[in-house]
Order: C-alpha cells, then structure tokens, then sequence
C-alpha cells in the first residue's frame, strides 16, 4: 500500500511545481508593464514666458509609456501691480486658467498654453500684469509642477 501512496504523490508534487512556475512566469511577464511609464516633467524644460498681459507656458513630459495622449492644465492669479510694488484695486486681480490635450510620441508629449489677462478697468502703464502661482499640471496622470511667478 505504501508503493501506491508514494506514486499518487508524485502527479501532486508535480501539479504544485507545474502552479508555481505558472505563478512565477506570470509575474515576471507582468513586472515590465508596470515599469513602462513613469510620468514626469522633462527637467528645466517647463517654463513661463511674460509678455504683457500674457504668460507662455511651454514643456516636455517623459515616462508617458503607451498613452496616447495627455491633459494639461495651466492656472495662475494675474494682478495688475502698481510702481509701488502694490496690488490697488480687488478688481485687478483674476484665477485664470488654461487646458489642452496634447498627443505623445514614443513616451513622450511637448505642450504649449497661453494665459491672457484681462482686467476691468485695463491694466495701464505705469502699471504691469504680475502673474503668481503658476501650477503645470498633468490631470492625466496626476503629476504637477509649480513655477512660481512672472
């Protein structure tokens, strides 16, 4: 009887050896796919451009793996801002924002937003449009970038 439980082992040991390898070949398989994208902003590449009354916000993003494209949100307080260095009127001061969705190519997608101020009354000179706050944000994968102010 003993001959008989010894061979019955046998498929069983094999059965639980034939699962792991399964397992284990299914993990290995899947550790690439979760390497495959790693959203983040290019570095130095995101920058803000004033001009005016307007602000330019331009970049590159990388690790997009096979996204087809990616959703790019720029927001940023615009005050108009006297000699003095002050902000005169509640009136001259707006959150403004931006989106767009931009394509990516082999991992990885270049964006350009503008942002326009406009007041009222108008920011007139010897007064200047300051911009502050401004956030790059990737809605799609949750990752932002903040630039500070221009």
């Amino acid at each position: 009887m003993a001959a008989i439980y010894f061979k019955e082992e046998i498929p069983m040991r094999r059965l639980i050896t034939t699962i792991a390898s399964v397992v284990l070949a299914m993990g290995v398989i899947g550790v690439p796919v979760a390497w495959a994208g790693s959203p983040h902003f290019v570095s130095n590449t995101v920058t803000a451009t004033r001009t005016d009354n307007t602000l330019l916000i331009q970049g590159k993003e990388a690790g997009l793996g096979d996204e087809a494209e990616v959703n790019i949100v720029v927001s940023a307080t615009a005050e108009c801002i006297n000699k003095g260095e002050k902000h005169p009127k509640a009136a001259n001061k707006e959150s403004i924002s931006k989106e767009g969705t931009f394509p990516v190519q082999n991992g990885k997608a270049n964006f350009e937003l503008t942002l326009t101020a406009s007041f009222k009354p108008e920011c007139a000179p010897p007064m200047t449009v300051v911009f502050s706050d401004v956030t790059v944000e990737d809605v799609t994968n949750g990752i932002s970038k903040s630039l500070g102010s221009f």
